[in-house]
Formats: C-alpha cells, structure tokens, sequence
C-alpha cells in the first residue's frame, strides 16, 4: 500500500490549521489527575463548551511525577519567558536566558509535544509563543475519606 496521499486523503498542511486560525481558551491547565478524574472533567468541559461557555484547554498527566518530570524549573522559566515576551527565535530566547541553544530547543520542543508551547514558522526561525494569557498548574491530593466525622488527619 502507498503512503502517498490519495484525492481523499488531506496532506499535513491542509489538516493542520494556521496558529492564527485556532481560537485558544484564555487558560491553560496543566493537571495531575488519575484518569477517571481526567475523563470525568473532559466530560464536564465537553458539555460545558457545548452550552457556549469558553473552558480551559487541560493537560493532563495521570501522576505527579509524570508531571514534575516534564515541568522543571529550566522548563517554567522557559514558559514564563515565553509568554512575558515572546521571541523572535530559540536562539533569541537562549541568548536571553543565557542558555545553551541545543538545550533550550530540546525543552521548548518538548513542552510542544504536550501543547504547552507552540511554534510559528518564519523562514528558517522558529518563533515559540503560548497562545494563552494564563497557564495554570494544579496538582490535587487528598486523605481519603471516612465514615466517621474526624478524618485522620485530625485526630
């Protein structure tokens, strides 16, 4: 079977739509939740959307090392750079930050592969910017939770 695209078959650039065609949500969120928890609040978003209110868009991991894995504190100061100004290429950013170029284009492309970051194309730049006004980070835990009217927490 060929891989080439047939009269059907949309290519890459037709199924991907241009940065400024996409409309973000203001918000980003950046969760730690199990995923029933993950699938039952993209269940709310979904209907919430529906009914015409602007929801966040979620990223989600399902534990909190996954998380801390990917959001360092290099990677945060990297997204906060990036949305304070953004700049008009990786190396831009690198000479900023004073940061190696191969290693601020490693994190910056590895925050795009979960959506985080995202890249506009100029020439042979690549331009990275976050198309939301704020990205929040919410990790949720808790005791479970007895029958009794005291938890062990306080006791």
């Amino acid at each position: 079977m060929s891989n080439k695209p047939t009269d059907t078959e949309p290519t890459h650039d037709e199924f991907t739509p241009d940065s400024e065609d996409v409309d973000y949500p203001s918000t980003l969120r950046i969760t730690a939740l199990p995923s029933e928890q993950a699938q039952a609040a993209a269940i709310e978003r979904a209907e919430r959307w529906e009914n015409g209110e602007e929801v966040p868009h979620v990223v989600n991991f399902e534990d909190r090392a996954r998380l801390r894995q990917l959001l360092t504190d290099r990677r945060m100061e990297l997204l906060e750079a990036v949305m304070e100004q953004p700049p008009d290429s990786i190396r831009a950013l690198a000479d900023r930050l004073d940061r190696d170029v191969h290693d601020v284009h490693d994190d910056l492309h590895l925050l795009a592969e979960h959506e985080i970051i995202h890249f506009e194309e100029d020439g042979r730049a690549k331009k990275p910017y976050v198309p939301y006004e704020t990205v929040r980070v919410e990790v949720e835990f808790g005791l479970p939770r007895g029958d009794g009217p005291e938890s062990p927490a306080s006791v």
